[in-house]
């Protein structure tokens, strides 16, 4: 009998692909052809974050490999590819967590490269939503909204960014004064993704948004990203496990292997690959 397991969108697949597999058939997906003017047609030559021959990695480990990226303002950007590929470190250093070794990172042509997170958040307009439980548990709702909003110069002004939250999401209105703790998974997504727009934020980085959910909060959590984007013009540059769902949801798709850029193309044209199909969206 043929054994079922799921892979990593939503289908079934009939064998078990190793990791190291996965990577090697991955690698051979890549485009020598792929240009930074490729990258910028899919932006409609209007690119808002731009990266330009990006080094980056922890400590004296280099994870990232001459990558370039670039999203348009109002769009969206999944990042897809296997565990370890080094989606995640794309989004870190571009908010400021890892050592840059070499390359640039550019908002509308400003070098924002060696700023610090709390320069990227409240100079640059960058909100990084972090993949794993990032609430205070033992914090009200409300106390972890004002938390978001620790960089404005006046506490008016974050009860001000929070009350208008409190207007938009009635769901955490209803909970502002129950501490975090309390909420259920889809709640503490919709608390994490609220805290981060109580500064304002052009540009939301979000790892793995469906992570840990129930499919009914997963559906939620895509309804509000895609509410920030096509209503409140927000940039969105996710990594997202659910391969499928991520460029579903995205105008833009990269797959990312062994921290290079092997592909590029609308979300809607990487759906329709084969072997994008076999090797991350489960069949």
């Amino acid at each position: 009998m043929t054994k079922k397991i799921h892979g990593y969108g939503e289908g079934d697949v009939e064998t078990v692909i190793s990791v190291e597999d996965v990577d090697k058939q991955a690698s051979a997906l890549k485009n020598k052809n792929l240009t930074t003017k490729i990258l910028d047609d899919l932006t409609d030559n209007k690119p808002h974050l731009s990266i330009e021959s990006l080094r980056a990695g922890y400590g004296e480990m280099e994870i990232l490999h001459n990558v370039d990226l670039r999203v348009g303002e109002g769009q969206s950007l999944c990042l897809i590819g296997p565990n370890g590929a080094g989606k995640s470190t794309i989004l870190h250093s571009i908010f400021g967590f890892t050592r840059i070794f070499d390359g640039d990172i550019n908002i509308d042509g400003e070098n924002i490269t060696h700023l610090t997170p709390n320069q990227k958040l409240k100079d640059s307009g960058i909100a990084y939503i972090l993949q794993d439980n990032s609430v205070f548990p033992n914090m009200t709702v409300e106390e972890n909204l004002l938390m978001g909003g620790f960089l404005l110069d006046k506490t008016a002004d974050a009860k001000k960014a929070v009350d208008e939250v409190f207007s938009e999401y009635g769901r955490l209105n209803k909970r502002r004064n129950n501490k975090a703790s309390s909420l259920s998974g889809g709640e503490r997504r919709l608390l994490e993704i609220a805290r981060a727009l109580i500064m304002n934020p052009k540009v939301l980085l979000v790892d793995e948004p469906s992570i840990g959910l129930e499919p009914r909060f997963i559906n939620m959590v895509f309804e509000i990203l895609g509410d920030l984007q096509n209503n409140q013009g927000k940039t969105i540059i996710m990594v997202e496990q659910n391969a499928k769902k991520g460029l579903e949801f995205c105008d833009i798709g990269y797959v990312i292997v062994s921290g290079e850029l092997v592909l590029a193309d609308r979300g809607s044209k990487l759906l329709e690959s084969p072997e994008v199909g076999r090797l991350f969206l489960g069949g």
